[in-house]
C-alpha cells in the first residue's frame, strides 16, 4: 500500500530555511511524479513545486520560485524540498502527493486533481 509521510516541519523565523523531506513506501518512488502543496488556514489547498518521474524536470510556484528547491533521492523514495528566505506568507500545512500522471507536474506547478495518494502534512509556521 502507497503510504507518503512528510516530516522536517516546525517553526522558523523570517528569513530562515527548513528543509522538508518526503519519505515513501510500499511503491517504486520512481515511477510516480510527486508534488508538494501547501493549505493556510482559511485558504484553498495550492501547488507548491513538482518533480517529474522520469526526467526530473521540475516545477515552481511564482510564490516560491528561486526561493524553494525539489529534489529526490529514489534510492532512499524520498523527495525533499528545501526552503529558503522563508516569509510568514509561507506559513501553511505542507503536503506531499504522489501521482502516475504524465500530466501531474503542469507547466507552471502541480496540479492537484491529478494527485490520489497524499502524506498527513506537517506544519510550517514562519514567525518572529
Amino acid at each position: 500500500q502507497l503510504q507518503l509521510v512528510e516530516s522536517g516541519g516546525g517553526l522558523v523565523q523570517p528569513g530562515g530555511s527548513l528543509r522538508l523531506s518526503c519519505a515513501g513506501s510500499g511503491f517504486t518512488l520512481d515511477y510516480y511524479a510527486i508534488g508538494w502543496f501547501r493549505q493556510a488556514p482559511g485558504k484553498e489547498r495550492e501547488g507548491v513545486s513538482c518533480i517529474s518521474s522520469s526526467s526530473g524536470r521540475t516545477n515552481y510556484a511564482d510564490s516560491v520560485k528561486g526561493r524553494f528547491t525539489i529534489s529526490r533521492d529514489n534510492s532512499k523514495k524520498t523527495v525533499y524540498l528545501q526552503m529558503n528566505s522563508l516569509k510568514p506568507e509561507d506559513t501553511a500545512i505542507y503536503y506531499c502527493a504522489a501521482s502516475r500522471s504524465t500530466w501531474a507536474c503542469g507547466w507552471t506547478s502541480p496540479v492537484i486533481s491529478h494527485f490520489s495518494s497524499w502524506g498527513p502534512g506537517t506544519q510550517v509556521t514562519v514567525s518572529s
